[in-house]
């Protein structure tokens, strides 16, 4: 394929967000094909699906999970749970490149000794999107969220810690890694609706990895 994700891609860089939250552009670049590689894998025996939220409504991002517990959502409400409702198994383990990236991107960002429990892992179509929303379902209220994006860009919402605050627009490109925790750690964010295209890595989607500290 040709085209503007053939260019070469500029050097990673830190851009600080506020305080407790920053976006490394570039940050997962070279290692996209790998991180890839284990989202097939894991998918092989946790497919992606679409989870039905509280209100009945079906998300439009699909999702799975790999790591000592997973996300789910249902009409009974949001929670982790150690085992994969669609199988009754647990979840795949974290691969050692997921986890080794995670833990050095939390670094970067000020926050050394990160152990996520869950990775949770978003497959975003065309027209997919994540309303804004602040992540609650954790019992570590500082640790950070670590999200990786990979294979077609989306524009990340950025908010502050009330819905009505100002939004930021921000473009995210395959490999940027967004960080935030600590005092950012309830910022209200999502994802607008994802524009067609097509990607070299991921082909017509795009696949964000999101890291949590969970327990």
């Amino acid at each position: 394929m040709s085209g503007l994700f053939d260019d070469q891609a500029p050097p990673p860089s830190r851009e600080p967000l506020e305080s407790g939250a920053v976006l490394l552009r570039g940050f997962a670049g070279a290692e996209a094909e790998t991180l890839i590689a284990g989202v097939k894998r894991i998918t092989e025996s946790a497919p992606f699906r679409h989870l039905v939220v509280p209100s009945g409504r079906t998300m439009s991002v699909a999702m799975t999970n790999c790591g000592r517990t997973g996300w789910v959502s249902d009409r009974s409400g949001y929670r982790y749970d150690h085992l994969d409702p669609a199988s009754g198994r647990p979840w795949p383990p974290m691969p050692d490149a997921f986890l080794d990236l995670a833990r050095r991107a939390a670094e970067e960002a000020g926050f050394a000794g990160y152990d996520p429990d869950a990775c949770l892992i978003n497959r975003y179509a065309a027209g997919a999107k994540l309303g804004l929303h602040q992540d609650r379902d954790e019992n570590d209220a500082w640790a950070p969220i670590v999200s990786v994006s990979l294979g077609l860009p989306a524009v990340f919402l950025w908010g502050g810690r009330r819905r009505a605050d100002p939004i930021r627009r921000m473009l995210l490109q395959s490999g940027d890694v967004v960080v935030w925790g600590g005092p950012a750690r309830f910022v209200y964010h999502g994802v607008a609706p994802l524009k067609p295209g097509e990607h070299p890595l991921t082909g017509d989607v795009r696949i964000n990895l999101t890291f949590r500290k969970v327990f």
